[in-house]
């Protein structure tokens, strides 16, 4: 057995289980769904064999064809023909294919065995097409094909050995591999064969299918799939979400923020004052306890949103908007993307690589940012707890998550708006028909929740302690330098850099309805969304006010009117996005222009929204 390194790469159609069986082997978190499209770019990892051989293993995007259109189908056919940049063709190539639907995986497995490289199939979801019914001649399967099949449950590590011992017993030939992309590009070039013909032969050689279809499936696809029942379910399914936010995480947002303030106490008492018990108290506590109180929200909202991807309904729920989505100029396709945006616009930016028009998918991206992402959300729940009271309407629901669930919908009419007012300015009639796989239902693994809910609080405690904590320390600092001069009569943070900055920006968002301080927050906020929170405890701490979620609560609607609060809430839902997502923007699209579209036009939406908001809620409340 060889010990040379191994170079293998794991190929498959969308929604077949290449990442799951990734994550098994490299023991890496990427993310995992129910549903096609999840991976766009290419995911290394590496791990050692029992014979301590070290592969190299690459997870590449899904593709139905080697002919592919996509962008990331792209990435995966030019790294098998060797036409990726500074990458090698790899030694092996592991296809996994979905067992409960052959007809579909075989076509691609067909195509990856023309190009002529060593080939060893995965056969996954053994499980699922067991409880279906589907009889899979495994050895009769293997000898028609002519390739090494292992049989794996890839969300549960069934095979996983096999896998590896399999992959092992590869012996790798330096020869054949230096040769290899010129050969494999000539056999792609060749005219294809009857791959159509021969995938019926082989169900016909080795598969038995049941009779009857999947009841379960069509039952509930009866319902879902409703076109006017389903949208119900829908609306029904967002507005629970959005009721759980705050009837689940507000209990435990409100525990965090009075510990944050009970440490905040204790670590005065002890400090003698100065800047050090000032930077403590009014600083880092304040502003990071604060942002930190809403992390139970964060994860109710994607506690959700994961049990609806593990689910296999989130497909079913962009084949039912397609219609809606296609007269607004954006498609079906586009939904995932979207979705994804509700924890950050990047990787649903990210995701636009799966829509194959580059119109559909710059309209995806350039709309992508005003869906809701999980960033707006202490903003949301700090002015909605400030001002909104928490009241129930009809007995039932939450007027916190009602208000709540109308911002989120506010982002997504908008960027039906732009979406069609982009359709109006390119002329373009042409619908583009969406064909979407629509996988298995699938009741949700409690292992894999958690784990995407501890990948999601990882995420937010890493931007806490990094640009948050950076930025809540230089707010602070702002807020607190330099001292008053003597004789002076004004509050001492007037005559800070944050009170000159605050107030020459209060010039020009005045007519919104924001003072100096939230005129102020703005700033950071392009860096990070929730560093606004931040710097508003910090501002109002430095000024005097209490260091806690409650305290900073009270400040507000002491010192602002509901109409600005709602004002506020309307800018921070159409708002320009974070730098972050304008650089991946600069990215994915190649052009500045776009960039400066993005940032301009969501820039005059917030502020004419909100400017209406603002002078007509102060006329009428």
């Amino acid at each position: 057995m060889s010990t040379l390194p191994l170079r293998v790469a794991l190929v498959g159609s969308p929604n077949c289980g290449k990442t799951a069986l990734f994550n098994q082997l490299t023991g890496a978190r990427q993310k995992v769904a129910n549903y096609a499209g999840v991976t766009v770019e290419r995911k290394a990892g590496q791990f050692l064999t029992r014979s301590g051989r070290t592969i190299h293993l690459l997870d590449l995007p899904g593709a139905y064809s080697l002919e592919s259109a996509s962008l990331d189908e792209r990435v995966t056919r030019d790294l098998l023909l060797g036409r990726q940049a500074g990458e090698a063709v790899p030694d092996l190539i592991v296809c996994v294919i979905d067992a409960t639907n052959l007809r579909l995986h075989l076509r691609f497995l067909l195509e990856i065995r023309r190009l002529g490289p060593p080939v060893l199939v995965a056969l996954n979801m053994m499980d699922e097409a067991a409880r279906r019914g589907i009889a899979i001649d495994v050895a009769m399967l293997e000898r028609e094909l002519g390739l090494p099949i292992v049989e794996t449950v890839a969300i549960k590590r069934r095979g996983a050995d096999a896998l590896v011992a399999a992959i092992d017993a590869h012996e790798t030939r330096d020869g054949a591999r230096a040769g290899a992309p010129a050969a494999i590009a000539a056999a792609a070039g060749e005219p294809p064969a009857d791959i159509h013909a021969q995938v019926r032969a082989l169900l016909a050689a080795a598969v038995t299918m049941p009779r009857a279809t999947d009841e379960r499936d069509d039952r509930l696809d009866r319902w879902t799939l409703h076109p006017v029942l389903g949208l119900l379910i829908l609306a029904i399914v967002m507005f629970i979400t959005f009721q759980a936010v705050y009837s689940i995480g507000k209990p435990l947002t409100d525990a965090i923020g009075d510990g944050f303030g009970w440490l905040g106490t204790i670590v005065g008492a002890w400090l003698p004052d100065g800047p050090l018990r000032s930077l403590l108290t009014d600083g880092i506590l304040t502003g990071l306890g604060t942002v930190l109180g809403f992390l139970p929200e964060i994860l109710v909202l994607f506690l959700f949103i994961l049990v609806l991807e593990e689910s296999g309904y989130l497909p079913r729920a962009a084949f039912l908007l397609d219609r809606m989505m296609l007269s607004v100029g954006l498609t079906g396709r586009s939904f995932i993307p979207l979705l994804s945006s509700f924890a950050c616009a990047i990787p649903g930016i990210l995701g636009t690589r799966s829509i194959t028009d580059p119109r559909d998918r710059l309209a995806t991206i350039l709309v992508a940012p005003l869906m809701t992402c999980s960033a707006r959300l202490p903003v949301y729940a700090l002015l909605i707890g400030a001002f909104i009271p928490a009241h129930r309407v009809a007995y039932l629901f939450n007027l916190q998550g009602l208000v709540l669930f109308l911002l989120y919908a506010g982002g997504i009419g908008g960027a039906m708006l732009v979406g069609f007012i982009m359709k109006k300015i390119r002329g373009d009639r042409e619908e583009h028909a969406l064909l979407m796989e629509l996988p298995s239902y699938r009741v949700p693994r409690a292992r894999d929740i958690g784990i995407g809910l501890w990948e999601r609080g990882s995420i937010f405690l890493k931007r806490l302690t990094g640009v948050i904590l950076a930025l809540t320390v230089l707010m602070w600092f702002i807020s607190t330098f330099p001292s008053p001069p003597d004789g002076a009569t004004g509050p001492a943070i007037d005559y800070t850099f944050a009170g000159y900055i605050g107030r020459s920006l209060e010039t020009l968002f005045a007519p919104l309805g924001f003072n100096w301080q939230i005129s102020l927050s703005l700033i950071p906020a392009f860096a990070a969304r929730e560093t606004a929170v931040a710097a508003l405890a910090t501002v109002y701490a430095v000024s005097g006010g209490e260091g806690d979620i409650a305290g900073l609560g009270h400040a507000l609607t002491a010192n602002f009117s509901l109409a600005s609060a709602l004002s506020l809430l309307v800018w921070f839902a159409f708002a320009p996005q974070c730098m972050s997502t304008l650089a991946v923007i600069r990215r994915e699209t190649r052009s500045w222009k776009n960039v400066a579209i993005s940032f301009c036009y969501m820039f005059a939406m917030a502020y004419a929204a909100s400017l209406v908001t603002y002078q007509i809620a102060r006329a009428f409340l």
